[in-house]
């Protein structure tokens, strides 16, 4: 990982790519730890976004939240779908990064540099446990504070806290688009230099759900995973964004032949 960061440092990463409307990161987890590691040290605000196939259904039928995942600075793909779906249509996307893995990978990333943390979030129990657990995998980390996220009516003073506890990266566990509007909105008021949307993460590391086991995850079905854990509730939804997706994709994938015919 090192030398990988180290390379990259001294490179620079390879350029964004457009996928599927969105102006994504086409990185390894080592290219894009080290990209955000280069821009920690130059003092660059970075907010940091994931797409998968159900947010790009999505962002298509909600302007809101197609207005704020295009206000990140830093998009990573997450979701197989996405991945399969830009090397079909000609891209060299290398492999999917996850958000839960490289929210982890950053928390040891920042015991590691020294760099402090702050975590906003999930309901009070739950942002409590996720830090106590992330304590103890990281006894060197240095927690600046946390706060659960029903913080809505006190909007401006959550900013405020999060300023004065002179974090340096912020984990925001909330559900698009609001994590992402609520990055964008207060960016220059945050203080800090990293701001990463980070969803249900919080709800796995304190142990109220699970993820897919690893076989799961690397065939890029978490999402029948959750399927399976609440049928009834979430069926319909992933039958629907599903479809849409490969609907959206042989659109794409058209516009492409003749661009890809040319290069067989």
């Amino acid at each position: 990982m090192e030398t990988e960061m180290a390379r990259r440092a001294t490179e620079g990463p390879r350029p964004p790519i457009e996928l599927m409307g969105v102006r994504v990161c086409p990185w390894t987890m080592e290219e894009t730890l080290a990209e955000i590691a280069r821009r920690l040290d130059q003092g660059k605000f970075t907010q940091h976004g994931v797409v998968n196939a159900a947010k790009v259904v999505n962002m298509g039928r909600d302007p809101a939240l197609r207005d704020a995942v295009r206000s990140c600075d830093m998009i990573n793909i997450d979701g197989m779908s996405l991945v399969v779906a830009g090397r079909l249509l000609g891209h060299g996307v290398p492999q999917r990064v996850a958000g839960i893995d490289l929210f982890l990978r950053l928390v040891a990333l920042a015991e590691t540099r020294g760099d402090a943390v702050y975590f906003l979030g999930a309901e009070e129990a739950v942002v409590a446990r996720a830090v106590d657990a992330l304590k103890a995998r990281h006894p060197r980390l240095h927690v600046a504070g946390w706060h659960h996220g029903y913080f809505w009516d006190e909007e401006e003073a959550a900013v405020e806290r999060i300023h004065g506890s002179g974090a340096e990266l912020l984990f925001v566990a909330i559900s698009s688009p609001r994590k992402e509007i609520f990055i964008n909105r207060w960016r220059n008021r945050l203080g800090v230099a990293f701001a990463m949307g980070v969803g249900g993460s919080f709800d796995v590391v304190a142990g109220k759900t699970r993820r897919a086991p690893v076989w799961m995850q690397r065939c890029g079905l978490e999402w029948l995973y959750r399927v399976l854990q609440e049928p009834r509730r979430l069926w319909r939804r992933y039958l629907v964004t599903n479809t849409l997706f490969v609907w959206m994709f042989l659109k794409e994938l058209w516009k492409k032949i003749p661009e890809l015919w040319k290069k067989i």
